[in-house]
């Protein structure tokens, strides 16, 4: 099939396309520099869909360049620059070109037909200006690396190279010229480490400091200093001074190892993209650029036919779609406003809280607790964190202070009279919570929601006694909460949609992602690690190695092994979470005698750790276990474990937890850290054979794991 039939029948695949115009317009520029064609990538959307590249798209850019080139050459024009619509620069190609069925050559044009575009910017008669005005993603990222000159808005919020979390590599010239401007180190960190630490990205300060701008600006007048300043480097008044990148091998080698020893620790080799890239980079050190695309343009293809990127797309439907839109909330109309919380409980999980309500909605927030010592340091965990934002540049010295001064504490709940939202973070424990609830309903406003951030325990049983049951609900966070994107939305028997619109409400204005649960024990994610992590160390209560079994689920790549997750949750945590459960199902979730002499003992942690990072079982952790004479291999640990999660997932549905197995899976992605590679739990078990050989049927439709992204 010659290359013209391979773009006809992608754009034939591809008939929807939100076409990203190239719009050109001439900039007369100041102090008498000549004319420089500025040229806006727009999709006629409003900010909430950001500019993509498909073919039509990447068609109206080579035609707008085609003419600057042409003007250039007659020096109608001293420069061409590229900038976004408002809040974005462009997000990067459109992945609907490489889903269902592309083959592997429309992947290969794909690539070749981008860096052929792309690469027309570098190689103008005249300079090229990128102007980074907004978000700057993959290939929004790749067509500014193109240009001669790069200046940065300090307000944008998202600049990245993420394709290594979808299962792709950076495919328009990524993976040549990041390393090449600024160094294989910094560029890991931008292709690789920043992608598998749960696709963190640069705001535009972080990526100026990186060196992937050559100026940065204000957003006010954002525009008109890039001109200006476009206008002093043309005459000559500044002089573009980069640091010129160490080229020995040694020092490529060492990034490069670096770079797979993280991926390892990451994902432990379960996806192949990110050592892909890594070669790429290497590559770069010598390959002229022609043999640096090119070596791009056959990984991309070698990616797009991956089932990685298939489950990739998958997730990534999940996130961008389905989270923003979540199954089952009631209509928002009938969310009451929130003005004023209260949040119960100064600790850790609860001044978290109190610091995501003050920062995100910007109302009072008040923390009570048993005395003040607690209730003081609750406040200062708070003002602390803001401190660390005001020192990282994050907030202005006005906004830190309006903050601090919303948040205050005390031992008397009655400072919740006037609270539209109450929620509790206090002891794990049934009586207690109940009790709370109590005082708080002879206190709160009639119409005041009241929210327990459980984890395990009955939302129904803590609101049974109350005379207003129906404005009680679960809202159950993650830790940390600034990090996990998730909260479990939970409906209690008597909750009425009212409290549940204002719940969803209350989510979406903390930038975080609800799913809809009904009030059975441990709700959704702590009802599947715990049985994940209940095979595992029954495995040992039998007499498995610690350290075989700690890595015998190492091979799906998840972020942590089972015993580093105890560590972070906690053994008394996971120990009450395996109780309830037990006491719930007793034919399926165990109660570790183990774990039980482990708390008991006052233990932290099952591991220490070594200098090195190496985990340990220290002598009297050792001593405090009694284990079995039946050790099973790393291969039959995660086999029974694979089993006993497909089987709890059937009867989670069947239960009616969730109405979609599309809903467990965006929990485990945004809950648990569930690899982006695999997709979400569902389709892997369906890919495996798991849900039929278990069930006898498959979670999703056939073809339903690689969803398109419209």
């Amino acid at each position: 099939m010659s290359v013209s039939d391979l773009r006809k029948s992608a754009e034939e695949a591809t008939p929807d396309e939100v076409v990203t115009r190239a719009l050109a317009r001439d900039i007369t520029l100041p102090n008498d520099a000549g004319t420089l064609v500025l040229i806006t990538l727009d999709n006629g959307l409003d900010h909430n869909r950001p500019s993509t590249f498909g073919l039509r798209g990447l068609g109206s850019l080579e035609q707008a360049l085609d003419t600057a080139t042409e003007r250039a050459a007659k020096s109608e024009i001293v420069a061409v620059a590229i900038t976004g619509k408002p809040f974005f620069l462009a997000a990067g190609a459109d992945l609907n070109l490489l889903k269902g069925d592309a083959t592997r050559d429309q992947a290969l044009m794909i690539g070749r037909l981008g860096h052929d575009v792309f690469r027309k910017l570098g190689e103008l008669p005249v300079p090229s200006f990128a102007f980074v005005n907004g978000a700057a993603l993959g290939g929004g990222l790749e067509i500014a690396l193109h240009c001669s000159y790069r200046t940065i808005s300090s307000g944008v919020p998202a600049i990245a190279l993420p394709e290594c979390f979808l299962g792709l590599i950076p495919g328009w010239g990524g993976t040549y010229l990041l390393p090449n401007l600024i160094g294989p180190t910094a560029a890991f960190e931008v292709i690789i480490k920043n992608p598998l630490s749960n696709n963190r990205m640069l705001n535009g300060d972080k990526a100026f400091r990186l060196g992937l701008g050559d100026a940065l600006f204000e957003p006010a007048d954002f525009l008109e200093q890039s001109l200006f300043w476009a206008s002093a480097v043309l005459r000559g008044e500044i002089v573009i001074d980069r640091p010129e990148v160490d080229r020995s091998e040694a020092i490529w080698d060492a990034a490069c190892a670096e770079a797979r020893a993280f991926a390892d620790s990451k994902i432990g080799g379960a996806a192949p993209a990110p050592y892909r890239a890594i070669e790429l980079v290497a590559r770069a050190r010598t390959a002229d650029r022609d043999e640096g695309f090119a070596a791009e343009d056959e990984a991309l293809a070698d990616m797009a036919a991956s089932p990685e990127l298939r489950a990739g797309l998958y997730a990534f439907d999940l996130v961008s779609k389905r989270a923003r839109k979540p199954s089952g909330a009631p209509d928002k109309s009938l969310a009451r406003k929130v003005g004023a919380v209260g949040v119960v409980g100064a600790g850790l999980m609860a001044s978290q809280l109190a610091l995501l309500f003050v920062r995100r909605l910007k109302v009072p927030v008040t923390l009570t607790d048993l005395d003040q010592e607690r209730v003081d340091k609750g406040v200062q965990y708070v003002h602390d964190e803001i401190d660390k934002l005001l020192l990282r540049g994050r907030l202005g010295a006005d906004a830190g202070n309006r903050l601090k001064a919303l948040v205050r504490g005390t031992t008397d709940k009655a400072a919740f009279a006037d609270a539209d939202v109450v929620i509790e973070a206090v002891f794990e424990d049934l009586a207690v919570k109940k009790q709370v609830f109590a005082d708080l309903e002879a206190i709160v406003p009639e119409t005041c929601v009241l929210l327990t951030n459980t984890s395990s325990l009955s939302v129904s049983a803590m609101a049974a006694d109350l005379a207003h049951p129906e404005r009680v609900a679960g809202f159950h966070f993650f830790n940390p909460v600034s990090v996990l994107p998730l909260v479990e939305v939970v409906r209690a028997d008597k909750t009425d949609d009212a409290t549940l619109a204002t719940v969803f409400q209350l989510g979406k204005a903390l930038g975080k992602t609800c799913v809809l649960a009904a009030d059975a024990p441990a709700f959704i994610v702590n009802r599947l690690l715990t049985r994940m992590m209940g095979e595992v160390v029954t495995s040992v209560d039998e007499g498995s190695d610690l350290h075989v079994a700690d890595e015998a689920l190492a091979p799906l790549g998840l972020p942590m092994s089972p015993f580093l997750l105890l560590n972070l949750v906690g053994p008394p945590i996971a120990l009450h979470v395996s109780e309830t459960l037990h006491q719930a199902y007793p034919d399926r979730f165990g109660v570790s005698e183990n774990l039980g002499r482990l708390v008991a003992a006052g233990k932290p942690a099952i591991w220490s750790y070594d200098e090195s990072g190496k985990p340990y079982l220290d002598e009297e952790t050792a001593a405090l276990f009694r284990p079995g004479d039946h050790a099973s291999t790393g291969e039959e640990i995660r086999e029974r474990t694979l089993v006993a999660i497909t089987g709890e997932i059937g009867l989670m549905l069947e239960e009616g937890v969730v109405q979609h197995a599309q809903d467990i899976d965006l929990c485990m992605i945004m809950g648990a850290g569930w690899p982006f590679h695999l997709g979400g739990i569902t389709p892997y078990l369906d890919r495996e054979g798991y849900s039929e050989r278990v069930l006898g049927h498959r979670f999703l439709p056939a073809g339903e794991s690689t969803l398109p992204i419209r």
